[in-house]
This record gives C-alpha cells, structure tokens and sequence, in this order.
C-alpha cells in the first residue's frame, strides 16, 4: 500500500493494459485486507481514495483473477462492509414488451 499515483496508475497500464482514462474505478486492497485504495481518474488529474478498518477486514469479492467488474452499488456495499454474496436485490421496475 505503498504506492501512490504513479506506481498505481502504471500497474494498471501495463499489468492489465487498462486505459486509465476510462472512468473506470480501480480497487487495490493489501493482503490483510484491512486497507483499501481506489484510483479514478476525474477531470484535470488522478484521485486516490484511501481506507483503513479499525477492525474487521473488506471481502474480496468472487471473480476470475485479478480483475473484477463491480458496479457502483456493489462498491458501496464492499466499503460499508456489507457481504455481496448476501445481498439479495429485489425487483424495482417491470419491463414490457
């Protein structure tokens, strides 16, 4: 958890080969899972958001390697500390057709 924006930001491009300017939010979480960092990139330049648990630790959500589509409910659900396997969403709009 050392890194900041640059070391972060070129992990991803050339780990992943992501395009940082993407809109995408990138979630790196250190192996004690007690400290989170979220990298976004927003107009005029990089932001790190930065979270350390007093107690606890963040659940890694279920995926296929390295890298995990979430999507922003499911982000705020992994930093509340809200388990995502037991989240069960209900119906909210009925598609005609």
């Amino acid at each position: 958890m050392r890194k900041g924006f640059n070391g972060l930001s070129g992990l991803m491009s050339q780990y992943l080969q992501r395009d940082l300017l993407s809109g995408d939010v990138f979630i790196f979480i250190n192996k004690g899972r007690d400290k989170l960092k979220l990298l976004s990139w927003e107009a005029g330049g990089f932001v790190i958001y930065y979270k350390r648990l007093e107690q606890g630790t963040f659940e890694l959500p279920v995926g296929k390697g390295d890298e995990i589509s979430l999507s922003y409910a499911q982000l705020f659900l992994l930093l509340e500390g809200i388990g995502l396997d037991t989240v069960k969403h209900r119906k909210r709009y009925q598609v005609t057709g």
